[in-house]
């Protein structure tokens, strides 16, 4: 992450944080949470320099919504809801799935290229700069749009709302472009190991980033359940922080600077294919 996306992204947290303040009786709940975040994420750094590899955090990053998840069902007290206990199950399906896929994705390739380039920049200082610039960065980032699922369950209501279902049906969508275009990218790559072909069938047709545009849709599917509870509308910055966070830093347009350097063919499938939200080629074209 580029030290203007780092300074962006406080600069969101203290946003956020002013919009927590402004409730009185949620500013505690959202700092005991970062708390257990960052006693997590603590452990998990001194893990990381005993592997000497900061990449372990990618798989935390899933996990980390879900115990947030769990942790506002148990302080909001109202265990009979239906809508929280569907939340929160919502919330571990998508974070099982997306842990489970990048530990397995990274385990035994050592450590990812961003890591060791800021391990390199940062000589022997790195092993506290690891803490602030990747794990703590995180748990703030965590903190500040997993703050959406507390509202989401704060209404007081049992049952599912309106807004609910609508948060339901994007989840779902959302989940198929995450989950098929993980697996359509993992079943290319096994089958084209070391090569210079490109994805270009499947969801990978309609969409150059399937995977992240089913992430953004899930996000924005939670956002749905906050509108049930009063002011929830406020915090559309969570999914729209996260938006942001696919499209600008850790997703689309650092995996599209890579790619246009490896990969000839990538500019022609540019050109042809939504870079996120799916859409019909401009022009049907061969497998690349």
């Amino acid at each position: 992450m580029s030290t203007k996306a780092i300074r962006l992204t406080l600069f969101l947290f203290i946003v956020g944080g002013a919009i927590s303040l402004a409730f009185s009786s949620y500013a505690s709940i959202f700092a005991s949470a970062f708390g257990l975040l960052l006693a997590l994420l603590s452990l998990l750094w001194i893990y990381s320099l005993y592997l000497k590899d900061s990449s372990i955090i990618d798989w935390f990053w899933g996990p980390g919504f879900a115990i947030s998840a769990w942790y506002y069902f148990i302080q909001v007290g109202n265990s009979n809801s239906t809508r929280n206990l569907i939340l929160c199950l919502l919330v571990s399906i998508w974070a099982l799935r997306l842990g489970i896929y990048i530990y397995k994705r990274n385990h035994g390739k050592g450590e990812d290229y961003r890591y060791q380039a800021w391990r390199a920049a940062a000589g022997k200082h790195y092993w506290w700069v690891s803490f602030f610039r990747v794990f703590l960065l995180q748990g703030l980032l965590m903190c500040l749009i997993g703050s959406v699922l507390y509202i989401a369950q704060a209404s007081g209501k049992s049952s599912l709302q309106f807004f609910d279902y609508i948060g339901i049906l994007l989840w779902l969508v959302g989940l198929y472009f995450e989950a098929v275009g993980d697996w359509q990218l993992q079943q290319f790559k096994q089958q084209n190991p070391s090569s210079s072909a490109v994805l270009n069938t499947g969801l990978w047709r309609y969409t150059r980033h399937p995977n992240y545009f089913g992430d953004a849709l899930i996000w924005w599917g939670y956002f749905m359940f906050a509108l049930a509870t009063p002011y929830g509308w406020l915090y559309i910055f969570a999914p729209a922080f996260m938006t942001f966070l696919l499209l600008k830093v850790s997703g689309v347009a650092l995996l599209e600077q890579a790619m246009d350097t490896k990969k000839e063919k990538y500019r022609l499938y540019r050109q042809q294919t939504s870079a996120f939200i799916p859409w019909p080629p401009k022009k049907r074209a061969n497998r690349l």
